[in-house]
């Protein structure tokens, strides 16, 4: 289970729903952009001390995945086969879906664009 930003969010807040949607059995993942996206969001926060420590620990409870030159072919993969579809996805959410498939595992994720990705597959909650 790949976390998006969005998940962890929703993970520092406790959101009851997304802690039922993370399924103890199951390794879970974050990735490197992910992790870049929430630390900068936590630059502005009036609780970053709280919440970097938090995600440090975190950190620790999860596997982090880098991109790499496997990653990059799935990238190229996914964005060629989005080509033309209405509404732009986020580059950084591309590069999650390519970790996605790279490793197969599922995106936790509230974003749809991942559903129109290729092979990716979506947890919502």
């Amino acid at each position: 289970m790949l976390l998006d930003t969005n998940a962890i969010s929703a993970w520092a807040k406790g959101d009851v729903d997304l802690l039922r949607a993370l399924r103890p059995d199951r390794t879970w993942y974050l990735s490197a952009i992910a992790l870049g996206e929430y630390r900068y969001g936590l630059l502005k926060s009036t609780r970053r001390t709280e919440l970097e420590a938090w995600l440090e620990s975190v950190e620790n409870a999860c596997v982090v995945l880098a991109a790499d030159a496997t990653t990059a072919r799935h990238y190229a993969t996914l964005r060629r086969a989005l080509d033309g579809t209405p509404g732009e996805v986020p580059y950084h959410d591309l590069w999650i879906g390519a970790l996605a498939l790279q490793h197969n595992v599922e995106v936790v994720s509230r974003d749809a664009h991942f559903d129109v990705m290729p092979g990716v597959r979506r947890i919502g909650w």
